[in-house]
Formats: C-alpha cells, sequence, structure tokens
C-alpha cells in the first residue's frame, strides 16, 4: 500500500525546489538586462518616429551603454512618440543635451544616443530631452535615389 501523505510530501519538496531555482533564475535574468530600469533616473523625449526601436533598448553615450528604454508610448496630442528611459545616476546631462535614434549599420541594434550639452544647468529625474533626431530612413533613402536615377536615363 502507498502512504498518500509521504507521497505528496516528496513532490511537494519536488515543487518547492523547482520554484526556488525558476525564482532565482527570473530574478538573474531580471537584474543583468537591465529591462526594470537598473539605478538610474527616468527622462523622456519625444520622436516623430522610433525605426525599430525596442523596450529594453540601450541609451548610449560615445557608444558607451548609460541606460535603458523602460517606455514607448504615442502622445494623444501631438501624435509623437514619447520614449521614457533611464540615465545612469552617476551622470548629470546638461539641459540642452541631444538625443538621437540610430543603430549600428544595417543589421544592428537600435538605440538612443545621447550627446551631451554644454550649458551649466542639468536635467533633473522626469524631465524631457528637448533635442531630438528620429532614425533616418535608409530604405526611403536609396529608393529616392533609384527613382531619381531611372527617371533621367528614360529619355529616349
Amino acid at each position: 500500500m502507498e502512504n498518500p501523505v509521504g507521497g505528496n510530501l516528496v513532490e511537494s519538496l519536488i515543487g518547492a525546489v523547482v520554484l526556488v531555482v525558476a525564482s532565482v533564475f527570473l530574478y538573474v535574468a531580471y537584474s543583468t538586462t537591465g529591462v526594470g530600469g537598473g539605478d538610474g533616473y527616468p527622462l523622456e523625449a519625444r520622436f516623430d518616429r522610433v525605426g525599430g526601436l525596442s523596450m529594453g533598448a540601450d541609451v548610449r553615450m560615445s557608444g558607451i551603454k548609460i541606460g535603458t528604454v523602460t517606455e514607448q508610448r504615442l502622445d494623444p496630442e501631438s501624435f509623437q512618440a514619447v520614449i521614457r528611459f533611464t540615465v545612469d545616476k552617476s551622470l548629470s546631462l546638461p539641459t540642452d543635451s541631444f538625443a538621437k535614434i540610430t543603430s549600428d549599420g544595417l543589421l544592428g541594434d537600435t538605440y538612443v544616443d545621447v550627446q551631451p550639452g554644454g550649458v551649466p544647468e542639468y536635467l533633473q529625474p522626469g524631465d524631457e530631452v528637448a533635442f531630438t533626431q528620429g532614425p533616418i530612413d535608409l530604405f526611403g533613402l536609396i529608393s529616392k535615389a533609384v527613382y531619381s536615377g531611372d527617371a533621367g536615363s528614360s529619355e529616349e
């Protein structure tokens, strides 16, 4: 005869171990990816379009990661994309800093590149970066060049 209480105890212990291991794995994955924003202060920037920028994307300065994109939303009044991101607390960004969306080549990751300004006033948590530039549409530029080249050669 089986002891139902003993069988349940072993299954419960195995289940508890699985839950602990899964919790540790999720904690490590969450803390190392920086998706939660980390130890930074929040800033916002508005763009006409975001061109493939995703949540969790890097925020970089001089090629070095200084933060993470934490939120994307559409402003219902201006119809602009509002990007919320964090910046490392050890950095103070001047109020005239510039944020642009760019990528690492044609197939690289899309990220926010921040270029610091030069004024002595600094952005505070929750402030908006006033100077922005959306991503360059490479495919649009290529198609314009192709079609403008065809227009000149179609003469007979």
